[in-house]
């Protein structure tokens, strides 16, 4: 039988980061460093999923992180379950070709529900108050009471936000230390998140990037030190892939505010503020770092044609994909937005469509991952003072979700098996053959 595989998924890990991560060095002296291309957005929830399924968003159906469900009107933002993918997943095919081997998701965020044997995932409880619970979904279900006599809760303030820090990834390895002696997992899918806070908040050269490699440098070699046994010959293989790179911005589009000023997005004046009208907009965006989702009410293709020339010369979007277009970047499917908006390399996308702050709804200002009908990173300069997120865009300094070259030359693939891993340039499609391959399956 081969050996054991754990597979680690960085976000905004660089080739250049590599000299950092002594930990990696220990345990490979001339290890397989392959250049890595990403699919089509670069963002979280897709780069997990076409690693995991071997294929890309057109086919398994994650087009970003969350989802609108048209036919509810609901948007659905980092809740979902793994029942959204719509392809067979590493740990399914190994157990139809190798039912012995166990397997291991630690927080991949679709993993709840999945079919892995052993399973870590945050599932803070939501109170009726908009208050939250900290707690885990785990498998077997029971095993997060021992972690939580062991490690205490998932430290979920500093997952995201402006705690966001190295203790969630500790955290992380830690528990997954916990369950390699514990269960003895075969083959290991692991997240660590941790580079990518002070990238996206200070960019991606800042020291507060530098110093984070050297944080995530630590958590690594625990991690290692941890699942490796001394008095055993069976050696660990380790993969390290980035799960996509960060690249600097220093501009911010507002798809919304655009809909709305061409009389096609409507808002609800509501006590806390106007509110995004679903039901009467004619179009509206769920924008995801890099680009966006513009969907269009009963895909009226009056309205998608003046949707795409209102975008075809704004500033900050490179491209405006419509219909079978989409295919050109993957994303020809179902959930897919009618339009999709596309920025430039040194641009991302912010969800206001408020053009008076005064009038922004109050969940604008606060950490709410959940009601924003798309990604916040500004929730990262969270002001402890006055308990608020400043509604300015311009403040941040990294994004992703754009495949360009600068970002593409730094993505890597890093094994210590340097037969499992081809020299040249490999797609992260390609990630779900090779640990299929490391167990001869």
């Amino acid at each position: 039988m081969s050996k054991k595989l754990v597979f680690l998924s960085i976000p905004g890990l660089r080739r250049s980061d590599l000299a950092q991560l002594t930990s990696l060095q220990q345990i490979a002296g001339e290890p397989a460093v392959s250049p890595l291309r990403h699919s089509f957005p670069a963002v979280t929830w897709p780069a997990q999923a076409n690693m995991l399924c071997g294929c890309g968003p057109e086919e398994h159906g994650v087009v970003a992180n969350g989802f609108y469900w048209r036919e509810e009107q609901r948007v659905e933002m980092w809740t979902a379950w793994n029942k959204v993918i719509e392809r067979p997943q590493i740990w399914d095919l190994l157990k139809q070709k190798r039912p012995g081997l166990k397997t291991a998701a630690w927080f991949p965020m679709l993993s709840k529900g999945c079919q892995a044997d052993y399973v870590c995932m945050p599932a803070p409880i939501h109170k009726p108050d908009g208050s939250e619970d900290l707690w885990c979904h785990t498998k077997p279900q029971e095993f997060y009471g021992e972690l939580l006599g062991s490690l205490g809760h998932f430290p979920l303030k500093h997952f995201w936000g402006p705690l966001a820090g190295i203790q969630s990834s500790q955290w992380i390895a830690d528990s997954a230390i916990a369950a390699h002696k514990k269960f003895s997992p075969d083959f290991w899918y692991i997240y660590l998140p941790h580079l990518d806070y002070a990238a996206q908040k200070h960019g991606p050269d800042s020291p507060h990037a530098t110093a984070a490699v050297d944080q995530m440098n630590g958590v690594i070699g625990a991690l290692i030190q941890g699942m490796t046994d001394p008095a055993s010959d069976d050696a660990i293989a380790w993969i390290v892939a980035s799960e996509y790179v960060i690249v600097p911005v220093e501009h911010v589009s507002w798809p919304n505010r655009f809909l709305r000023q061409a009389g096609l997005l409507k808002v609800k004046q509501m006590d806390d503020g106007e509110h995004l009208d679903l039901e009467n907009s004619l179009a509206w965006a769920m924008v995801d770092h890099q680009f966006s989702h513009v969907f269009v009410r009963d895909r009226d293709p009056e309205n998608i044609s003046a949707v795409a020339e209102l975008f075809s010369n704004a500033e900050g979007i490179d491209r405006v994909l419509v219909g079978d277009d989409r295919s050109q970047v993957g994303m020809n499917h179902e959930r897919s937005g009618d339009v999709i908006l596309i920025s430039d390399a040194n641009s991302w996308q912010a969800y206001y469509w408020w053009v008076d702050d005064s009038k922004a709804p109050a969940f604008a200002r606060t950490v709410d991952i959940h009601r924003k009908p798309g990604y916040d990173p500004v929730e990262l300069f969270f002001d402890m003072q006055t308990r608020s997120v400043p509604l300015d865009a311009t403040l941040i300094r990294g994004s992703h979700g754009v495949i360009h070259p600068a970002a593409e030359a730094q993505s890597i693939l890093w094994s210590t098996n340097v037969a499992l891993v081809p020299e040249q340039e490999l797609y992260d499609i390609q990630i779900k053959d090779i640990v299929l391959k490391h167990f001869d399956c």
